[in-house]
């Protein structure tokens, strides 16, 4: 994902002591947080994306979320009105934004997330400090690890979070929908003449991404090919020797949407400074927003379909250019 400064959030410190009793409530609380007119004889089970079950006695029916686009699966899925805490950022659908904050990715407010007594957090797998993941774990509370690496990843994590929420037939649903709109995507652009795609995630230091995020099966989903897909790590630095020797036909950015960093967004203006690239020849210079494109959730539909066009009017610029 495109690397940007967060918002640092406040938060108090607790005791270790304090936190084993508010610990030792919450065990009580998980036990009995059924509502009414929900079934709890049976117990719900769910695989995350750590490859844990995640098992609870009912349908969960306090939710935190510690991550933006877990804030939309969620709300996806049917059990938004489920939702007690989430972090900054999480800013859709916009009923998200009355949802209390408990910190963000970097610092999380132990002590108010005890407070709101969850039965479920929905954690972001690599996200998320490690530290406060740990300090979690020391509270009991059942964590569901959501970390979507491909496309079909979305409707899987929709149908699982369903299933923990009681919310089955709403998560198909959505699922289904996402599904039917990535095929749609996939019949009409796959196959279409091939585009080299550079995808730039941050200019200071030159970052990009390999063939293992998400973000490079969008690529390969409108017909394009991510030039560094073979590199490692997930998100690799890079020089501009690299991209000059790669000669992609496109270069792709996130643009800024509802996130704020602390510096404006490249708009990818640096590169004309080598005009012998294909991609600054043609003018194929490409900014989407980064909500729709770098939140593994159903709205990554929406930013592949701005994608797609974008590389298809690269296609006819490039043949243009060629005749």
């Amino acid at each position: 994902m495109r690397l940007q400064s967060i918002v640092h959030a406040g938060t108090r410190a607790c005791t270790r002591s304090g936190l084993r009793a508010l610990a030792l409530a919450l065990s009580f609380a998980s036990a009995v947080a059924c509502a009414p007119d929900t079934a709890c004889a049976a117990g719900v089970s769910a695989i995350d994306d750590a490859g844990n079950t995640v098992t609870l006695p009912g349908p969960a029916q306090r939710v935190i979320s510690l991550a933006p686009h877990v804030t939309e699966l969620i709300y996806a899925a049917g059990g938004g009105a489920k939702l007690v805490g989430t972090v900054a950022y999480s800013d859709y659908p916009p009923q998200a934004l009355s949802v209390p904050r408990v910190g963000d990715n970097r610092a999380l407010d132990l002590e108010r997330i005890a407070a709101l007594k969850p039965d479920l957090i929905v954690v972001w797998r690599h996200g998320n400090a490690q530290q406060q993941i740990d300090r979690l774990r020391e509270m009991h509370i059942p964590l569901f690890f959501s970390e979507p690496h491909r496309l079909d990843d979305v409707a899987t994590s929709l149908t699982r979070l369903g299933v923990l929420l009681g919310t089955e037939r709403t998560a198909q649903d959505a699922a289904g929908a996402y599904r039917g709109e990535i095929a749609r995507l996939r019949a009409r652009y796959a196959q279409r003449a091939p585009v080299s795609v550079f995808y730039e995630v941050w200019d200071q230091p030159l970052m990009t991404i390999n063939g293992e995020h998400m973000i490079s099966d969008v690529i390969a989903l409108c017909g394009g090919r991510n030039v560094f897909a073979a590199l490692r790590p997930l998100v690799p630095t890079l020089s501009t020797e690299a991209v000059l020797a790669a000669r992609p036909d496109a270069i792709v950015t996130a643009s800024q949407g509802a996130t704020a960093p602390d510096r404006p967004l490249p708009a990818l203006t640096h590169w004309r400074a080598w005009p012998q690239l294909p991609a600054v020849a043609h003018d194929n210079l490409y900014a989407i927003d980064g909500d729709l494109l770098t939140r593994p959730g159903p709205r990554i539909a929406q930013g592949a379909a701005q994608l797609c066009e974008d590389l298809d009017r690269a296609r006819s610029r490039d043949a243009h250019a060629a005749n």
